[in-house]
């Protein structure tokens, strides 16, 4: 039997040699590198079953390039940072950026040997014989809005309709594709997503129709299910190119120029108003309505926030059972503060809170204080990264509409603070409650989400 190869990536030599001393100890086969740049080399000459990854090094530190392998270059093989400099916060970002765990330095030789055997046992469990296992998760909640919802998404798992899926950033478009693909006739054949942020339009051709002898994602996705991950991204070439393949209902591949016949189904997602790009002549009409045959809108989190109480059960439950992370559940005056809050990433935002607070906290109980703490530091996070620049949106605005951007956020994050209570509201931001109505319904802001 072959031996199992691990990658180890480190800038420091002695900690290399020793890990490489300690698992060949243990009849792996290890191959060293001690930069991202190398690492790449070593991951294109042999593909690694396991990969032990260093969070600081020079040229390029061990997150960028776990994002880069995930993201970008589809990899299933597990990875497992290391780092001498190890913070909670940094063991969360690198676990949802798909890193399997996270060891401290100076490494353990107990939880190194252990770590490398859970990683490579939950590598070999994950990869059946036929199509790669998904996570699938039905959407949560038992308000009228996501009743509705399930019941469109059965339907659609029914027939085998395109569908293209709409709503605001992180409010669970890819979930519900895999939903609809687990639920489908397709179901034992591939789920293959294309994520398109982060990527030229080089690239998102690239990945879609293959190169370098590669097949690309239209014929990985050959009696299953095809995903695009912001369908907008594509530019006016790669949009051309996929209205002919579709049209065709096959593609020629370029290494051999064989004919490959098209049988998939295809669902597309978008946080932007695709009809204003069709009229903004920057996204093809024809390719719209190919894809625009089902169209589903899901809710944002603020919409049915009564399901919060049930996502916040839900999230606690399945770290516990799927990650190992310590029960805590949410006091009744942290579900309470949390229903009012505004949620701008949405059930991904909620879901992320949560895993934080089960890594970060102790105790059972999270308070809210502690919640209110969580959600600070996420405000601060979403500024830094300009996930929610609301002055940078309103900059592009014309004055009347970016006013009404300021006003309505200001509003939300004033009433959250005032627990959903209206006169404490008017009293806090000096307006008189009849105005105050006045203003929060035009603005859409509704102080009754409960």
């Amino acid at each position: 039997m072959t031996a199992q190869r691990i990658l180890v990536v480190d800038d420091e030599p002695e900690i290399r040699n020793a890990v490489k001393d300690i698992l060949e100890d243990e009849g792996f086969d290890v191959s060293l590198a001690e930069s991202a740049a190398q690492a790449r080399e070593q991951r294109k000459q042999q593909q690694p079953d396991l990969v032990l990854l260093d969070i600081w090094m020079p040229d390029e530190d061990g997150v960028s390039l776990l994002k880069d392998w995930k993201q970008n270059e589809d990899m299933q093989t597990p990875i497992v940072m290391m780092s001498g400099h190890g913070t909670v916060e940094t063991a969360v970002e690198a676990t949802r950026h798909g890193a399997f765990d996270f060891i401290e330095k100076p490494l353990s030789l107990a939880k190194l040997l252990r770590v490398t055997t859970q990683a490579l046992e939950s590598a070999n469990q994950a990869r059946p014989a036929t199509a790669p296992k998904i996570e699938v998760i039905e959407p949560v909640g038992t308000s009228p809005q996501m009743q509705h919802l399930r019941e469109q998404l059965q339907r659609a798992a029914q027939h085998d309709t395109w569908v293209m899926l709409t709503g605001e950033a992180g409010s669970g478009k890819s979930m519900v594709a895999r939903y609809i693909h687990a639920n489908s006739a397709r179901a034992k054949k591939p789920f293959i997503e294309l994520t398109t942020m982060g990527l030229d339009a080089e690239e998102i051709t690239a990945q879609l129709f293959g190169r370098d002898g590669q097949a690309g994602l239209l014929e990985q996705a050959s009696g299953g299910t095809l995903y695009i991950n912001e369908v907008a991204n594509l530019d006016l070439q790669a949009q051309a190119l996929l209205v002919n393949a579709l049209e065709q209902k096959g593609i020629t591949r370029k290494s051999d120029g064989q004919k490959i016949a098209l049988d998939m189904r295809i669902m597309a997602s978008t946080q932007h108003d695709l009809n204003q790009r069709v009229a903004d002549k920057a996204f093809r009409e024809d390719l719209y309505y190919h894809l625009n045959v089902l169209p589903l809108r899901l809710p944002a989190l603020r919409e049915h926030a009564e399901d919060i109480p049930e996502l916040l059960a839900f999230y606690v439950d399945y770290f516990n059972t799927y990650e190992g992370l310590a029960f805590r559940h949410f006091t009744l005056a942290a579900q309470n503060y949390l229903r009012y809050y505004s949620w701008p990433g949405n059930v991904r935002q909620l879901r992320n809170l949560v895993q934080r607070l089960l890594v970060m906290g102790d105790g059972t109980e999270i308070s809210q204080d502690e919640a209110e703490e969580a959600l600070l530091s996420d405000r601060v996070a979403q500024v830094q990264e300009g996930a929610s620049d609301i002055l940078g949106e309103a900059m592009e605005l014309p004055l009347r509409e970016a006013r009404e951007v300021f006003e309505r956020e200001y509003l939300i994050r004033q009433l959250e603070k005032c627990h959903g209570n209206v006169s404490r509201l008017a009293e806090r931001v000096g307006m008189e409650r009849t105005h105050l109505y006045r203003k929060m319904r035009a603005l859409g802001v509704n102080p009754k989400r409960n």
